[in-house]
């Protein structure tokens, strides 16, 4: 009985690893929302981010989890000319955040001293499925777009992202 229960729950892992790697989420479309929450941490996510709002599909953006010591300016060199005057109207700098479950927190509170109730979730496709677990647990009453920046991720990449959404559940299911 041990052994058929454990060899159940491999199968349920592995497929759900299976399900987990080829649904990743795709970039969204042209839908409008209050603000834009960038996730640091991965390529093309800060580039998509500011497209979308030069796009005019929001009013601002949260770039979450930046290094204290990044500037403005820092950015605008990354991002190439004529991205500095956007970055000083409408985008701020959240340095309160040191992984996914305080991004989420760091957007709560900026989102609710804007008065904004929507938001275009930002990150990789891979890591998406997570952060929007967290943002929809610190934010259950705001329309969330999911907009995922498509990479080629690792099998081991996948593998660690899996297993971290997999422990969140299981820490918010078991109150921990």
């Amino acid at each position: 009985m041990t052994i058929r229960l454990s060899a159940l729950l491999l199968l349920l892992y592995a497929l759900g690893f299976v399900l987990f790697g080829v649904s990743l989420d795709k970039p969204a479309g042209a839908e409008r929302t209050d603000a834009i929450v960038v996730l640091t941490g991965g390529k093309g996510r800060l580039e998509r981010g500011m497209a979308v709002l030069k796009q005019g599909r929001a009013k601002r953006l949260l770039v979450a989890g930046a290094d204290p010591s990044v500037t403005r300016a820092d950015l605008a060199r990354r991002l190439g000319p004529g991205t500095l005057s956007t970055l000083r109207c409408c985008v701020d700098l959240g340095s309160e955040s040191v992984d996914t479950r305080s991004n989420a927190e760091e957007a709560r509170r900026w989102m609710r001293r804007r008065g904004y109730t929507s938001l275009r979730l930002v990150t990789s496709d891979w890591h998406m499925r997570r952060a929007a677990y967290e943002f929809h647990q610190d934010l259950p009453d705001a329309r969330i777009v999911i907009d995922a920046v498509e990479t080629h991720p690792s099998l081991f990449t996948l593998f660690a992202e899996y297993n971290k959404y997999l422990l969140r559940r299981a820490a918010l299911w078991l109150d921990i």
